[in-house]
């Protein structure tokens, strides 16, 4: 056997020896409990979706998913958290369609979603909603807009955080009308619909699966939905696009994501899980009730996802004006 043989087959062992230990680790994921980081409050609407999904992706992989509320920024803290947590699958990020709102809106950020942070899957959609507190005289939005405009400064409209969709679907609505009411960002819709409902502030477009138990028990009045065809939960609620703003459209998506560079067969597997949890009879049943609707996706699809939306948000922040520190 000669000198170079001799070499080849000691370097192919080596190279495969590195390897095992790879592969044995990426077979035993996950062999711990994994942290979701959330980036809204408990209760709120985002939190409710990734809650369901984290149970039924931990039933299916044998291991504690740990939900981790890191509220605040838009969606920028938790964001933070997971760029630079170590990649090893064991930091998740439940992301929100204002990963793709901040770029625009921000000055400055200390991340970048695609440079650091790496795309698994698109999980649901929310519908938003125009819901109004009881005391405001209106029992469509036609009349909504005719009250606010007779009205100038003496509304007040909340939101999950500046530059969140719920506050730029409302600023929509408002610079289209020319509307002057005041903004009141809150750190998540939880605190916000509470507010709304004790009549703190008047106004608000959220998701509907946050506000849909106040619209239940009447304490809330919902005046149309922000979906391009009317909700089946809600058939006789008029869109926004059919009534007042034509052609108007918008939806809190939701997704996972982990800090870039993580391996990629810990994003297999975990696309792979969450696709399989939100094709699941219950998730889907437990979705429903909140009004959101389940998606999935590849990492690929889920990555072009992403470039599109900051490139729609740039153009609807650049014509809105909003900018934030």
């Amino acid at each position: 056997m000669n000198i170079t043989h001799t070499l080849r087959r000691t370097l192919l062992g080596l190279a495969a020896a590195a390897l095992l230990p790879l592969a044995a680790w990426a077979q035993a994921y996950p062999s711990k409990p994994i942290t979701l980081l959330v980036p809204f409050p408990p209760g709120g609407p985002t939190d409710l979706v990734a809650r369901v999904l984290a149970k039924k992706m931990s039933e299916q992989m044998g291991q504690s998913i740990v939900i981790d509320n890191k509220p605040g920024a838009n969606g920028n803290i938790a964001a933070v958290a997971a760029a630079k947590a170590p990649a090893d699958g064991y930091t998740v990020l439940y992301n929100t369609s204002s990963i793709t709102l901040s770029p625009a809106l921000y000055k400055s950020l200390t991340y970048d979603v695609q440079r650091d942070l790496a795309p698994v899957a698109l999980t649901a959609v929310v519908p938003l909603a125009l819901v109004v507190n009881p005391a405001v005289p209106a029992n469509n939005v036609r009349e909504f807009i005719a009250y606010a405009k007779a009205n100038p400064g003496k509304l007040s409209y909340g939101s999950a955080g500046n530059g969140n969709v719920t506050h730029l679907a409302a600023f929509q609505l408002v610079r289209h009308h020319d509307i002057d009411a005041t903004h009141v960002p809150y750190r998540g819709s939880a605190p916000a619909d509470v507010d709304l409902v004790a009549g703190q502030i008047q106004f608000m477009t959220d998701t509907i699966n946050s506000v849909m138990p106040f619209v239940k028990d009447k304490r809330l009045k919902l005046l149309a939905v922000t979906t391009s065809q009317r909700m089946s939960l809600f058939p006789e609620v008029p869109t926004l696009s059919e009534t007042v703003m034509p052609g108007f459209e918008a939806g809190a998506w939701q997704g996972i994501m982990v800090p870039a560079n993580t391996p990629k067969t810990v994003v297999q597997r975990l696309n792979a899980e969450i696709n399989k949890a939100l094709q699941s009879a219950e998730v889907k049943e437990k979705l429903a009730l909140q009004g959101a609707e389940p998606l999935g996706s590849t990492p690929e699809e889920y990555g072009a996802y992403v470039k599109k939306e900051l490139a729609r948000w740039a153009a609807v922040v650049k014509a809105t004006g909003v900018t934030l520190e």
